[in-house]
């Protein structure tokens, strides 16, 4: 059974000494506004990170396959998605479509949560999902660094088809200069990024998008730097705790508390305002996520919607309260 509730949640990454996420028309610079020199993280970088995530931890998992995957053809899955849901591969009739979109959703748990463009090659239409991500931004400017590093070797090609000995008396009659060479790596100093995303319950019945799935939406975010470390990716971190809100509805009426729950009680700008992060006053140039003081208005929050706080990937979401374990977070 799908969700019955809209959700909101936000949470922050910490990023230290990395790149976050580079722009390749920018010589892989980390992504920043121009005019306040505040950083960026794409909504895109976050899915890909939660995809692979998915993939490590849940695939052998029935229905938690993911279709945007690294070097592969997506015409592909949706031809296995058709042929599954028992329709010719690249049968064009709407009910040979709609069959392919609905398999689609049953096997892929990125279908199912961020929806897919599946209207190529054999054509399974497309799917708009329940959950939708901003980009992660950070709180202060940060400061782009291009740092020149030194490569201990080289990878010149000597002929086609060289041998070992060839190569071995090729490194031999070279100066010692010329084998090695340079690089170049981009980075961040520091960097505190919040972000923000929605779950809305009425796509989620599309989809078929329910309450494991969104538990497995939460660990993910909560793990997913965990299983992603690089040279350029080494320290960043989702500061616990995962910011939920939850909307239940007011009404005494079952019927109509349903619909509140699924429509919402609270705008999510509301919401978000519910919680501040600002740099503490005697820190000039942040280098962790302790020089930031954090509160949350748990006396603000509206009728109809819970606040939940979830410390860790597989810990429980705690409701309405701050977790004792938690000291990050005050009350505002």
């Amino acid at each position: 059974m799908a969700i019955q509730n809209r959700y909101e949640f936000m949470y922050y990454v910490a990023c230290t000494n990395s790149n976050p996420n580079g722009d390749p028309d920018m010589g892989n610079m980390p992504r920043i506004d121009p005019q306040t020199m505040q950083g960026f993280i794409t909504d895109g970088a976050t899915k890909r990170r939660i995809r692979n995530y998915v993939e490590l931890a849940h695939k052998d998992e029935p229905g938690m396959n993911i279709i945007i995957q690294q070097a592969t053809n997506i015409n592909r899955h949706i031809a296995e998605a058709k042929r599954a849901a028992g329709v010719d591969d690249c049968a064009k009739a709407k009910d040979a479509v709609y069959a392919g979109r609905k398999k689609a959703c049953e096997l892929f748990y990125d279908v199912r949560t961020f929806g897919a463009v599946m209207s190529t090659g054999p054509n399974a239409g497309q799917v708009r999902g329940p959950v939708q991500i901003t980009y992660g931004k950070s709180l202060d400017a940060v400061l782009p660094l291009d740092i020149s590093i030194t490569r201990m070797a080289v990878a010149d090609k000597v002929k086609d088809g060289a041998t070992v000995k060839e190569y071995i008396a090729w490194e031999e009659a070279q100066p010692e200069d010329k084998l090695r060479t340079m690089g170049r790596r981009q980075m961040i100093p520091f960097g505190l990024y919040e972000v923000r995303g929605f779950i809305s319950a009425n796509l989620a019945e599309e989809t078929g998008f329910d309450e494991e799935d969104l538990n497995v939406l939460f660990e993910a975010i909560m793990n997913m730097y965990e299983h992603d470390r690089s040279a350029s990716k080494g320290e960043m971190e989702v500061v616990s705790p995962l910011i939920i809100f939850k909307h239940v509805g007011t009404d005494s009426d079952p019927v109509q508390r349903v619909r509140q729950a699924k429509l919402g009680c609270a705008p999510a700008h509301r919401l978000f305002d519910l919680v501040k992060v600002s740099k503490k006053d005697t820190v000039a140039y942040p280098r962790s996520y302790r020089d930031y003081d954090a509160a949350v208005r748990l006396d603000k929050v509206p009728q109809g919607v819970r606040i939940g706080f979830k410390s860790d990937a597989f810990s429980p979401v705690i409701w309405d309260e701050l977790p004792e374990d938690e000291d990050w977070f005050c009350h505002g």
